[in-house]
């Protein structure tokens, strides 16, 4: 397995595998157009030329960025994918200057794993919450917020 920055060939798989666990409930789905907009923010795990893990980080500020759309193949879970495409996120974020990473999950347990803390989503500075107006469950929000100090 090898991890890689996405590519625009990429964007259908990356939808296919994304919109796969958000109909398991274990993520909220994502557009064709928000993966060609953000596509220099993924990060894809590579195994035999199919892409098996997804994530990408998005920057909100001087000091905090976001891990979003972490989603792993149904036939790759449990084998650390999620978590070295977190650790190389982290990496690039530090990389950056960023100091503190959050995610809004599903998964607290994974995230735990990973050194993530849950925190009230009030503690969240109003930028996260910028592009929430445009999400299947705004106003009722029922993902959690973990953050991470690196």
């Amino acid at each position: 397995m090898k991890l890689r920055k996405a590519k625009i060939a990429d964007v259908e798989e990356m939808m296919s595998l994304i919109n796969s666990n958000a109909e398991l409930g274990l993520m909220l789905p994502r557009s064709r157009n928000m993966l060609y907009e953000n596509i220099r923010e993924f990060m894809l795990a590579e195994e035999e030329g199919q892409i098996v893990g997804i994530a990408s980080l998005h920057i909100l500020w001087s000091d905090l960025a976001e891990i979003r759309a972490l989603a792993v193949s149904n036939n790759h879970k449990r084998k650390g994918i999620g978590t070295k495409i977190v650790k190389a996120l982290e990496d690039e974020a530090r990389e950056l200057g960023c100091s503190r990473l959050f995610a809004l999950t599903y998964q607290r347990e994974f995230f735990r794993y990973c050194g993530y803390e849950e925190v009230s989503k009030d503690q969240m500075p109003q930028k996260v919450w910028t592009e929430c107006i445009n999400c299947i469950k705004f106003p009722n929000c029922d993902e959690i917020a973990v953050s991470h100090m690196l």
